[in-house]
């Protein structure tokens, strides 16, 4: 039972995601949390004014129960097993946050600073928070899926536009993280 409350090796977990993947694939489903917007709006109504939205959103019904699942599954994790004691950071990484006044998690999983409530009672974070969502929900769409759908599945189902995908996501990322992310601390 201790093992459940420690982090999962690579190989354990990569495990568990190709089994899930191949159930999937066995029977026809492609995974993807973005597509799940497209069907809440659907069942919102949204598609009586946009043809974007307007399809059969029952057949991706499995498909919600993921993010339900997904976010009972995270709060489970955070408030019942997680010990961020056994997470550890780069001294350099801790360092360079600090440059930019944010502070280590310090037995935390992430930092107040951009994840804590002080994040919401800064205006310059709810304005990043709402051109960062913008932009990825741009992203997602323009890309045709998001991170878990291209990386997760598109790529277990060697999909050539899904690998394409994966190293813009990556390039974004590293751009981010060194050049933008800095500018804005």
């Amino acid at each position: 039972m201790n093992s459940l409350f420690q982090t999962w090796p690579w190989y354990i977990s990569g495990f568990i995601i190709a089994i899930i993947m191949l159930t999937l694939n066995y029977f026809g489903k492609v995974f993807g949390m973005s597509s799940n917007l497209r069907s809440m709006c659907s069942i919102a109504g949204a598609g009586k004014y946009v043809s974007f939205f307007d399809y059969d959103w029952k057949a991706q019904r499995w498909n919600l129960l993921v993010i339900v699942v997904a976010m009972l599954g995270g709060y489970v994790a955070v408030h019942f097993m997680s010990d961020p004691s056994n997470v550890t950071l780069n001294p350099k990484t801790i360092a360079q946050l600090s440059q930019m006044g944010i502070d280590a998690p310090n037995g935390k999983l992430v930092p107040n600073a951009l994840f804590g409530e002080a994040a919401f009672q800064s205006p310059k974070m709810i304005l990043i928070l709402i051109v960062g969502g913008i932009l990825i929900g741009f992203g997602s769409r323009y890309a045709g899926g998001c991170t878990s759908g291209h990386a997760i599945s598109g790529m277990s189902n060697l999909q050539i536009q899904s690998l394409k995908a994966v190293i813009g996501f990556f390039l974004g990322g590293l751009v981010m993280s060194h050049f933008i992310l800095p500018l804005l601390f």
